[in-house]
């Protein structure tokens, strides 16, 4: 054995003279590891683990919610007061409201066809019957939050 990288560095052979020339142990049970299960063992670590999900979240798109003006609330007003009138016979609606993202300024735009059970003019909000898909049975919808209103009972305030 030679000495070390510096020649400050003692010779290895002057320090470990006892045990420097024995074969290496082998376990008489287990058969030895072969060079790829060793290198195995120390390949799984990920320094960045979960950075890839990070960039994927930041890349993600999302919309900024979009301020009515006065003509289109007062058009939302009036297609909610006439569902209102009818609520009784629970009319069955188009409405595209924002859904404000959980994990990020924005959100989206969601269009959910549904029956109304009733319209909450002091919560500003509306009660959903939720015949579709797999969210909650009485869902609601901020008044604030809804940007289109379309169905047989309302497409007629549009053209006026």
């Amino acid at each position: 054995m030679t000495n070390g990288l510096n020649e400050n560095e003692p010779n290895g052979r002057d320090i470990y003279p006892d045990i420097i020339d024995h074969p290496h142990w082998q376990s008489p049970i287990r058969h030895h590891m072969s060079l790829y299960d060793r290198a195995a063992q120390f390949a799984a670590f990920d320094a960045l683990a979960g950075y890839s999900d990070m960039i994927a979240e930041e890349q993600r798109l999302v919309d900024n919610k979009i301020e009515l003006g006065e003509d289109e609330l007062q058009i939302i007003n009036s297609k909610l007061a006439l569902i209102a009138d009818a609520i009784e016979s629970h009319p069955r609606v188009a409405i595209t409201y924002f859904v404000p993202d959980p994990f990020k300024a924005g959100g989206s735009y969601v269009t959910a066809t549904e029956d109304i059970k009733k319209v909450d003019p002091v919560e500003r909000k509306l009660v959903l019957m939720r015949t579709q898909g797999y969210g909650k049975l009485n869902a609601e919808i901020k008044i604030d939050d809804i940007l289109d209103i379309r169905g047989e009972l309302v497409d007629f305030v549009d053209e006026e």
